[in-house]
């Protein structure tokens, strides 16, 4: 078998390859558009009518964890000292 040979049978499989996952993937596309119509024929995407939906509770910062409200000064400078280091590499 010469390289030639070898060169056209991979050059074959690899179309082949991705003709496959092409393929497949436009068998995923039109059963995902399938799905759809049948869930929204059948009404099963609408919200029942006596339920609201509910708000996410609000995140409460952990007792173990303090923030300082206005320590922006600190950080800034940290910023400003390294950005200053990598301009004197």
């Amino acid at each position: 078998m010469t390289v030639l040979e070898m060169f056209s049978q991979s050059g074959i499989l690899t179309l082949l390859g991705m003709g496959v996952v092409f393929f497949f993937l436009i068998i995923m596309i039109l059963a995902m558009i399938a799905l759809h119509a049948v869930v929204h024929a059948l009404k099963w995407d609408a919200e029942p009518a006596g339920e609201q939906p509910v708000a996410a509770p609000s995140p409460s910062p952990s007792p173990s964890v303090s923030v300082p409200a206005e320590d922006s000064g600190a950080v800034v400078a940290a910023i400003a000292a390294v950005l200053k280091d990598k301009k004197a590499l």
